[in-house]
C-alpha cells in the first residue's frame, strides 16, 4: 500500500509570529495522522520550523534546492545545507520556478539528482497550462517533464521520489480539475513511472497540487492514483490544512 502524503507549500508567505501560530496549531491537531504530513517553508524559516517540529509528527520540507553541491552560486541553497536543518522533503520544478525563474526540464532533473544524492525526498512537480490542456497536449507535456527526471535517475531511485501533478491553470485560481480529470493524469504518470521501474511505480506517491481544499479533498483523495496533495493556500490555515489531512 502506498504511503499517503499531504505536503503544505507555504510559498513566499509567513513571519516569525505567524509561523509560530500556524505550526503550533497544526501540531496540536495532528494527533495520530493516517498519512505522512510535511510543511515546505521559506528558507529563512527553516531553523524556526526545525525547532517547532522537534517533538511532532510533522516533517519539514524546503521549497527549492540547488543543483550544485557548493561553490560560487550566490543566493542558492545546497542539499547539504537543507539537511542541517532536518529537512526531509524538497520541492523541485514547481510551476512558479519554471515560469518565473526559467527552470528547464534539464535543470529540474539535476536538482532531483542533487536531492537524491543527499538523501532528501524530492517532490517533482509536473503540469500543463490552460492553453496546453485546451490544445490536447496534457499527456505530452507532463510526460516530457517527468521523463526528463526519469532519464537521469537510476531505476532503483524511482521509488525514492514523490511526483506532484499541478495543473498550472488550477493553482491559486480557485479552479480545480475534476476528480476524474486528475485521476486520468495521475494514472498516466504512473504508467510513465512503470516504464522505468514497474514495481517502484506502484510505490510512488503521486500528489494532486491544484487548489485542493477541505471541501474537495475527500473526493480527490478517493481516486485510485491520487495519493495525497501538495497544498498551497489551504496550508496557511491550520484548520483547513488539518481538514485536508483528515480527509485522507
Amino acid at each position: 500500500m502506498r504511503q499517503k502524503l499531504i505536503a503544505g507549500n507555504w510559498k513566499m508567505n509567513g513571519s516569525l509570529s505567524a509561523n509560530a501560530d500556524l505550526l503550533s496549531g497544526v501540531c496540536a491537531g495532528l494527533s495520530q495522522p493516517h498519512c505522512e504530513v510535511a510543511v515546505c517553508v521559506p528558507t529563512p524559516y527553516l531553523a524556526q520550523a526545525q525547532l517547532a517540529l522537534a517533538e511532532s509528527k510533522l516533517k519539514l520540507g524546503a521549497q527549492d534546492v540547488s543543483a550544485h553541491a557548493a561553490g560560487a552560486y550566490t543566493g542558492e541553497v545546497s542539499a547539504s545545507m537543507l539537511l542541517e536543518f532536518g529537512v526531509q522533503y524538497v520541492i523541485v520544478g514547481h510551476s512558479e520556478r519554471r515560469a518565473y525563474h526559467s527552470e528547464s526540464d534539464a535543470v529540474v532533473a539535476q536538482k532531483t539528482l542533487a536531492a537524491l544524492a543527499a538523501g532528501l525526498t524530492p517532490i517533482v512537480c509536473v503540469g500543463e497550462t490552460l492553453e496546453q490542456r485546451e490544445a490536447g497536449q496534457t499527456n505530452d507535456i507532463v510526460a516530457n517533464q517527468l521523463n526528463s527526471v526519469l532519464a537521469v535517475i537510476s531505476s532503483d531511485d524511482v521509488a525514492r521520489i514523490v511526483v506532484a501533478y499541478e495543473p498550472v491553470w488550477a493553482i491559486g485560481t480557485g479552479k480545480t480539475a475534476t476528480p476524474s480529470m486528475a485521476q486520468e493524469v495521475h494514472a498516466f504518470l504512473r504508467s510513465q513511472l512503470a516504464i522505468k521501474n514497474a514495481a517502484a511505480a506502484q510505490l510512488v506517491a503521486i500528489l494532486y497540487g491544484g487548489s485542493m481544499k477541505p471541501d474537495n479533498a475527500g473526493e480527490l483523495l478517493g481516486m485510485a492514483d491520487i495519493d495525497g496533495g501538495l497544498i498551497g493556500g489551504a496550508a496557511l490555515k491550520a484548520a483547513d490544512f488539518l481538514a485536508i489531512i483528515q480527509a485522507v
